[in-house]
């Protein structure tokens, strides 16, 4: 089964201020061994990092059908999506446990964040 895991981060931990090139460094490596390990274990789907939210908009279809693009998320959102996993779990728990491997990604000091990740099933279309 698919699912998701999905990194959520607080605003001004996205841009990793205060961040030395060698935590930096060292956070990119453990994300780098982590996606190898997946492919490894036949666990890859996809993964991405994504753009800071400033650069997020947001779309919806106009009265003609037409894309209305606005600027989004709103400021005042605490957290956002940084980046994503989908992966290939024989069940949830083995989704979680690999979350739970993202969530000890280093930070400054090279000690855990110990993020939080939204883990989700991949649904199935209704018949």
């Amino acid at each position: 089964m698919k699912y998701m895991m999905q990194m959520n981060v607080k605003g001004g931990s996205y841009q990793m201020e205060g961040w030395s090139p060698d935590d930096i460094k060292g956070m990119v490596e453990f994300m780098n061994r982590f996606n190898t390990e997946l492919k490894k274990n036949g666990q890859w789907v996809a993964a991405e990092g994504l753009v800071a939210p400033e650069f997020a908009r947001l779309v919806k279809a106009g009265e003609d059908g037409r894309p209305v693009v606005t600027d989004g998320p709103f400021a005042e959102s605490k957290e956002f999506i940084a980046g994503f996993w989908i992966v290939e779990a024989k069940d949830e728990n083995e989704a979680y446990e690999l979350a739970a491997k993202v969530s000890m990604c280093p930070g400054p000091g090279g000690k855990p964040l110990h993020m939080p990740l939204e883990v989700r099933a991949a649904g199935k279309a209704p018949e």
